[in-house]
């Protein structure tokens, strides 16, 4: 078929279905200068044109263009630079599986965009001027090889140069280079992610940053690798970019079918919908009701508002695992990165801070400039991170967190860029005590090696204890041994051909470890419900939350009372309210909803917030690490030192002294002792000798 025939086709297909588009972009011209026409529509119009222009666009594609800068407008106007950009092609092959068969084919890849140069002026045609005899020598860029013409075209002149390139604004095109890499919930564990060289060209420059998530429609081709040898017998496959789609939905990867929609709303009436979830978050680890009915609160998530000030409340739900070693906070993290519809996993030790956020790196990419990079958080966009060991995290990584865990954006500015990329992500950090097991007598903020700051935008933080209990001892380790002889059935059958074991053998055991609704369908039931879930909060839900603040708020109203709670906590009992009523698929947030969320985060205030000596909740816990009771009691002690100190010379006190006149004022000497060591630590007291101390 001649190209003459496709584009009188294309005119005929143009003006039945986009009319109206094409007189827009006519108004619109030259600011606007693509029209985006949809795949199926050119299907339905002709099958054979859009089968030609899957399998050999470099023909088909000009053809188009031509047919559209041609089309005869009611306007006085000429579309001389406009281009068909055509998009939801079905040829959708992930990163992995291209292969030398889909060269020069119209494919889409999708993924995450990893790296972008900056835009930059690409030469379409060089213009160079003979300075003898002043005749203008055109080379196309598919010639170019950045060099001059070896001599000018004009017969009468034959020089060899010298040549003048004239700089001129239709020759140049824009331009800019893009790396597309494999989104990480698409990744088979522990598959390195794979990326994929884009050229964008026009007005498809400059419409990405590092973190978008895209679908790339273009040709696929090959460029020649050079190495110092000189030329490989390696190709590179590039994308040149016909068209970009945003994957802006949340989830919008995770296919649902009316058969799984059906499944969801089925799941969704059931009465037990609330265990069911629990149960199928780590069904291989014993117990923790109360913190798995938590991770499940923070899959489904609160809803994000934007406000008319152009301020943003995250929706999202931010929580923190502090205990002691062995008590499986690692694996309840790793299960919610494979069960939310997005999620990345990082260990604090072995992340760095632009591991976490973001990297400005130098690279071939563009051509030796500078790049940015998205880290974790980056990609966790819309899902969910699992940090583990956080305490590990050096000072810069922990306050890098800072802004990604409350304006839920992450600010760069290295190497001369200066950028803000998106991380609205739930945050599930885990880290262990300091001195290995978690001491109940201490605040928290001493145990863990984080900033109060940090510690206090977690909307929850459990503290998983691991204490001897016959009973729960007992019930744990039979699960685990269950769990193992489950596991011993099914290798051995799968391993040992002559093995006697059945499927039916192995399945009955199965059953103690089997989630109670299957991973794959969770997924697609915590995607479906934050793509179409908006709960609104009921009147006496709200009068529910507010009376729990207000309660708490009045243990801190007397002179000496330490404050119990702040607005902060508010927030977070308003996002788990959404969570919940999310969870049922339900648009009203009930006042079940705000009883739920007040029990849970009374027992974590319980947990974490009070203080050991008073058994106050007092939040000055999480937030500075000494409670109001701890505070008063330095003073006391600051006083009796310098009291005592007053009777003997130099104004040192024997320790003796201090602490039988502390015992008399209802301090026992241990928590004296503990008291002055963290008063020398903190630079208050000196002790000159073992047995003295002095206010400095």
């Amino acid at each position: 078929m001649t190209e003459g025939k496709w584009e009188e086709k294309f005119r005929t297909f143009l003006k039945k279905y986009y009319w109206d588009n094409i007189l827009q972009l006519a108004n619109d011209y030259p600011d606007q200068r693509s029209l985006y026409v949809d795949f199926s529509d050119l299907e339905i119009f002709d099958r054979e044109l859009a089968d030609e222009l899957l399998f050999h666009p470099d023909e088909v594609i000009p053809s188009a263009d031509n047919a559209l800068q041609d089309i005869d407008l009611p306007v006085e106007k000429s579309l001389d630079d406009a281009k068909v950009r055509f998009t939801r092609i079905p040829n959708k092959i992930p990163n992995r599986d291209l292969r030398s068969k889909h060269l020069l084919q119209l494919v889409a890849i999708e993924g995450m965009i990893r790296k972008a140069t900056e835009v930059r002026p690409k030469i379409l045609n060089a213009a160079f001027k003979c300075m003898r005899c002043e005749h203008i020598t055109m080379i196309p860029q598919t010639e170019l090889k950045f060099v001059e013409p070896v001599e000018c075209e004009e017969e009468s002149c034959g020089r060899k140069g010298p040549f003048k390139i004239m700089i001129n604004q239709s020759l140049f095109i824009d331009a800019q280079k893009l790396q597309v890499q494999e989104s990480p919930e698409n990744l088979k564990g522990g598959s390195q992610p794979q990326s994929l060289d884009v050229d964008v060209e026009d007005d498809l420059a400059g419409i990405v940053k590092p973190g978008d998530r895209v679908i790339i429609n273009g040709v696929l081709r090959s460029h020649q690798r050079t190495t110092r040898e000189g030329k490989s017998p390696f190709y590179d496959l590039v994308l040149h970019a016909n068209s970009l789609e945003y994957v802006d939905q949340e989830f919008d990867e995770l296919e649902i079918s009316p058969e799984d929609e059906e499944e969801i709303m089925e799941l969704s009436r059931n009465p037990e919908i609330y265990n069911k979830v629990i149960k199928s978050i780590a069904p291989s680890i014993y117990g923790y009701e109360d913190v798995k009915e938590a991770l499940s609160l923070q899959l489904f998530s609160g809803v994000p508002k934007h406000l008319p000030d152009g301020s943003r409340v995250r929706g999202d739900i931010h929580m923190l695992f502090v205990g002691d070693p062995g008590v499986a906070k690692s694996q309840l993290l790793r299960y919610m990165v494979k069960l939310a519809p997005r999620g990345v996993f990082a260990s604090g030790k072995s992340a760095s801070s632009s591991g976490l956020t973001a990297a400005a790196v130098k690279d071939d990419l563009g051509d030796g400039r500078w790049t940015l990079e998205a880290g974790a958080l980056v990609m966790a966009d819309m899902g969910i991170a699992s940090i583990d060991e956080m305490d590990k995290m050096s000072a810069e990584d922990k306050s890098a967190l800072h802004e990604a865990m409350e304006q839920q954006t992450i600010s760069v500015a290295k190497a001369g860029i200066i950028a803000t990329l998106k991380s609205r992500c739930a945050l599930l950090g885990a880290a262990n005590p300091k001195y290995g097991r978690f001491d109940r007598y201490e605040g928290i903020a001493q145990q863990i090696n984080m900033p109060p700051a940090l510690m206090s935008r977690f909307d929850m933080i459990f503290v998983l204890l691991d204490t001897p209990n016959e009973e729960m001892d007992s019930k744990i380790a039979k699960h685990i041994l269950k769990s193992h002889y489950a596991g011993e059935l099914s290798e051995q059958r799968n391993n040992i051909l002559s093995s006697e074991i059945t499927q039916e053998q192995v399945e009955e055991h199965m059953e103690v470890i089997k989630p109670d609704i299957d991973p794959d369908i969770m997924r697609k039931y915590v995607a479906y419900s934050r793509r179409n879930i908006y709960p609104i909060m009921e009147e006496d839900a709200r009068e529910h939350l507010v009376k729990f603040y207000m309660d708490l708020r009045k243990m801190g109203e007397g002179k000496d009372s330490p404050v119990p709670v702040t607005a902060r906590q508010l927030e977070a009992l308003v996002r788990l309210a959404e969570a919940s009523a999310r969870v049922r698929l339900s648009n009203v947030a009930t006042l079940d909803d705000a009883k739920r969320t007040t029990r849970i985060v009374y027992s974590c205030l319980k947990q974490v917030g009070i203080d050991p000596d008073t058994g106050a909740l007092d939040v000055d816990i999480i937030a500075s690490g000494t409670t109001k009771s701890q505070r008063d009691k330095i003073k006391l002690i600051k006083e009796i030192i310098k009291m005592v100190g007053e009777k003997h010379p130099g104004g040192k006190a024997p320790l003796e002294e201090v602490y039988a006149e502390a015992q008399a004022q209802q301090v026992d000497k241990q928590h004296a002792e503990e008291l002055i060591s963290k008063m020398r630590r903190s630079g208050d007291l000196l002790k000159p000798d073992k047995d003295h101390v002095k206010v400095i």
